[in-house]
């Protein structure tokens, strides 16, 4: 198995989670708005992060890898409005949320190590 593999496999479960939740979700009362939302979100960092592992760069990593932040942050929001809005439960979506926090500190993590690298520094 490929470094990386593994992580790409639960971005790629999360992804279908994602799926899976909303096709349960009712599709009234802003539903079909919420569950849009985060379906783009929420399926957008598997292939986000397939994109980054094939970087051309150290830079191109760390942009794509920004995109990833990005998408996880907003699912997080996304999942946070679900309950917020009775759509679900805190307990129901616990392990989903959990998963989102637990990838983005991954993610968080090779940030800063390639920031720490000076990797993107001629950026802002």
């Amino acid at each position: 198995m490929a470094k990386g593999d593994d992580l790409e496999e639960r971005f790629v479960k999360l992804a279908a989670d994602v799926i899976l939740l909303c096709k349960q979700t009712p599709k009234e009362d802003g539903g079909s708005h919420l569950t849009g939302q985060l379906l783009r979100s929420g399926t957008a960092a598997a292939p986000n992060y397939a994109e980054a592992r094939g970087a051309e760069s150290d830079r191109d990593f760390l942009h794509k890898l920004r995109v990833v932040q990005k998408e996880l942050n907003e699912t997080e929001i996304w999942l946070k409005v679900m309950v917020a809005a009775g759509f679900d439960t805190e307990e129901s979506l616990g392990g989903l949320r959990g998963e989102v926090k637990s990838l983005a500190r991954i993610t968080a993590a090779s940030i800063r190590t390639l920031k720490e690298r000076g990797v993107g520094k001629e950026e802002r």
